[in-house]
């Protein structure tokens, strides 16, 4: 298939009530021209309301949405030609695959020779060639998957939204079809947006990614930025696993537990500020960028922390292991090792008193509690 002339999407000011449950509170987002943008969330966070509105099946209580230049908040959902891919597939059981690929194409009335074609293009496309006479029920999860998103993309729409269309198949298979729905992306070129609550999948897959959260964009940055500078603590917390430590400020410099911390840049790549005497605030850590060491082995190198503690649970997870350590004030964090690793000629043993080193750019100060 041809690359689709693809469009930006813009939205302002959407909000979306439900009685006194704000489903939409104001969203604003810019999805850029051919770009690969997945709305990222809990159950409930307002992600699928978002992609319905895009789709014209649910109206919001204001604002505006464009695709392009042109104005759809008021326009049907058969009139803003994009393609959609929904959780259930929604394929036609009584339709055999060729004639489900064709159904919006017969909708727009094309011609009977030109359908067969690209049909079978979209077939194709995404590697169901000769499978056409088949019905729904033959076909195993992933190629109903293929079905229905060839009969997303066979008519070439500027603009095509998925809604967790993965989440049926089984994790092997998802994973697989993350890699192919992103090449199949690349190389189709349209403006995609994607709807999922699996945050590997959004990283694996997404240019950039909207976290939400009751409603509210929380963050909108690229997968890297969102793991190593989330921009506040909910996003710390729903991207990958993290362990965070209460400091207050002290002498001009942040504390944990009254000892003086060595920290980075911020985001923006500037130093943090010197804090004001007695504000508090909250360091992430990851546990893949924390060191364990025996107690008592020296001085950590110039630049890195050193934070006392207790190891409690040593979970085995074939190639790491998952330490959970007590540091002095009772704070739990977790930390990852490579099993096996030269820096690691053993396990920590419950109850061992050990160093969780970090250098002073692996941690994240975060900002009060908000969207970015």
């Amino acid at each position: 298939m041809s690359r689709a002339s693809a469009v930006p999407i813009t939205i302002r000011q959407v909000a979306k009530a439900y009685g006194a449950v704000a489903a939409l509170d104001c969203v604003d987002l810019d999805v850029r021209s051919g770009e690969f943008l997945t709305l990222l969330g809990p159950s409930g966070s307002g992600k699928t309301t978002l992609l319905m509105v895009l789709a014209g099946f649910i109206r919001p209580d204001q604002g505006s949405v464009r695709f392009g230049d042109q104005e759809v908040i008021r326009l049907a959902p058969h009139k803003r030609d994009i393609g959609m891919v929904f959780q259930n597939y929604a394929l036609f059981p009584h339709l055999d695959v060729a004639a489900n690929v064709a159904y919006p194409l017969k909708l727009r009335g094309v011609p009977t020779a030109d359908c067969a074609r690209r049909v079978a293009k979209a077939l194709q496309t995404v590697k169901l060639e000769g499978l056409g006479t088949r019905r729904v029920h033959e076909l195993s999860g992933g190629q109903r998957q293929r079905v229905a998103l060839a009969r997303a993309i066979v008519f070439e729409p500027r603009i095509l939204l998925m809604d967790e269309p993965l989440s049926a198949l089984d994790k092997q298979l998802r994973e697989s079809m993350q890699i192919e729905l992103r090449n199949l992306h690349d190389q189709l070129g349209m403006t995609t947006v994607y709807v999922t609550h699996d945050q590997r999948e959004a990283l694996t897959m997404s240019d950039r990614v909207a976290v939400i959260a009751g409603g509210r964009l929380m963050q909108v940055d690229t997968p890297r930025m969102l793991y190593d500078r989330p921009g506040n603590r909910f996003v710390a917390e729903f991207i990958g696993e993290s362990s965070f430590l209460e400091v207050t400020a002290s002498g001009g410099a942040w504390c944990w537990n009254g000892r003086p911390l060595q920290l980075g840049t911020e985001p923006s790549g500037s130093i943090y500020p010197q804090p004001a005497q007695g504000a508090r605030a909250c360091l992430m850590l990851r546990p893949e960028r924390l060191r364990i060491a025996q107690a008592g082995q020296g001085s950590p190198a110039t630049g890195t922390n050193a934070l006392p503690a207790r190891v409690g649970d040593v979970i085995y997870q074939g190639d790491t292991f998952l330490v959970q350590a007590i540091l002095d004030d009772g704070t739990r964090v977790s930390a990852r090792a490579i099993a096996g690793a030269a820096s690691l000629a053993r396990a920590p043993a419950r109850n061992e008193a050990v160093e969780l080193h970090f250098e002073a750019g692996e941690a994240v100060l975060l900002p009060e509690e908000g969207p970015r």
